[in-house]
């Protein structure tokens, strides 16, 4: 064995003896899966697939050539863009090839030099690497879902009101326990601490398509939508998809455009197809789809209070209660 070898086998055998190896399984199909994040079971619906394809047959180009500030681009993902953007109530938005990736171009290129950025304690790893690469000054964590108490958000702004630009960082919902976030709570902290230089960025991967009127996320479900300076959608959650998208301001996204390697350099080949396709192709494609169905069969089934699991199609809807009472969820400090 070379050096390398022996080296990697050490650390993978010091991960077993503590029970963190990882390894790939397969969930037969006829199981039921309690650990999906499919939460309304969309990739299920047959009308879906079949809208697809049909779809597919008016866009039959399975590449794009080149990376969408080159010759990749295309009109259907730009549609699909400004319309995303507007079921979510934003003035603009850009597709990503992944939640992940959207994390970390937003926090990688959004912070300037000198500026911070503030996070919830649980946020979600990605987050954690956009700011590894982000040029802020300070990374400061506060302690999860606590807004006014000790090592909770307000301790954290209250040394910071002079600093140029400070980013908030949280999750609509967290993935690990499925708490919700204050987000009144928050938006009033920032607002009275950082008057004109505070920006929450909300992670809404685990919100989308669960709360909102048609699933539009816990933003849009609290009317904050002015308050918030960017939101994160993805699409592998409720969605049952794959890819992501940043609503925010049109700057916002121009500086994604502007900076962020990935729109630049990065071509992704998925295997949906069984082709060689450009990711935001087929992304384009396949979300179209899926927000047509939120759009239609949620509209008709949606209330403020209930979430719904589709199981084969749209006529077999089982309703089930709500977790949280989001007008009496206040931060847990």
């Amino acid at each position: 064995m070379s050096k390398l070898e022996q080296q990697l086998a050490s650390c993978l055998s010091k991960r077993s003896d503590r029970s963190q190896l990882r390894k790939l399984t397969i969930i037969p199909f006829s199981n039921v899966d309690f650990s999906s994040n499919a939460y309304l079971s969309l990739s299920s619906i047959p009308s879906i697939l079949s809208d697809y394809h049909t779809l597919l047959q008016t866009h039959p180009s399975l590449g794009s050539g080149g990376s969408r500030l080159l010759d990749g681009n295309s009109s259907f993902a730009q549609e699909l863009e400004h319309s995303i953007a507007a079921f979510h109530s934003a003035p603009s938005g850009l597709l990503f090839n992944s939640g992940f990736d959207a994390n970390v171009g937003i926090m990688s290129c959004l912070p300037q030099v000198g500026d911070v950025i503030v996070y919830d304690e649980l946020v979600h790893a990605s987050a954690h690497d956009g700011m590894k690469l982000s040029r802020a000054a300070m990374k400061i964590p506060f302690k999860h879902n606590c807004v006014y108490g000790e090592g909770g958000l307000d301790h954290v702004l209250a040394g910071l009101e002079e600093e140029t630009s400070v980013f908030v960082l949280v999750e609509g919902v967290y993935s690990m326990d499925g708490d919700v976030a204050p987000l009144r709570d928050i938006v009033s902290c920032v607002k009275s601490r950082l008057a004109g230089n505070g920006y929450i960025i909300v992670d809404e991967a685990h919100s989308t398509g669960i709360y909102g009127k048609k699933g539009r996320g816990l933003v849009c479900e609290l009317g904050l939508e002015k308050d918030i300076f960017a939101r994160l959608h993805t699409f592998g959650k409720a969605m049952s998809s794959f890819g992501g998208k940043c609503v925010s301001a049109k700057n916002t996204v121009a500086d994604v455009y502007s900076y962020r390697s990935m729109l630049v350099y990065h071509k992704t080949v998925s295997d949906q197809l069984r082709e060689n396709t450009d990711i935001h192709h087929c992304i384009a494609l396949f979300m179209s789809c899926k927000y047509q169905c939120i759009v239609s069969i949620l509209a008709r089934r949606f209330d403020r209070r209930q979430t719904y699991t589709f199981m084969e199609s749209c006529d077999s809807c089982t309703q089930t209660s709500p977790v949280f009472d989001l007008d009496d969820y206040t931060s847990s400090c």
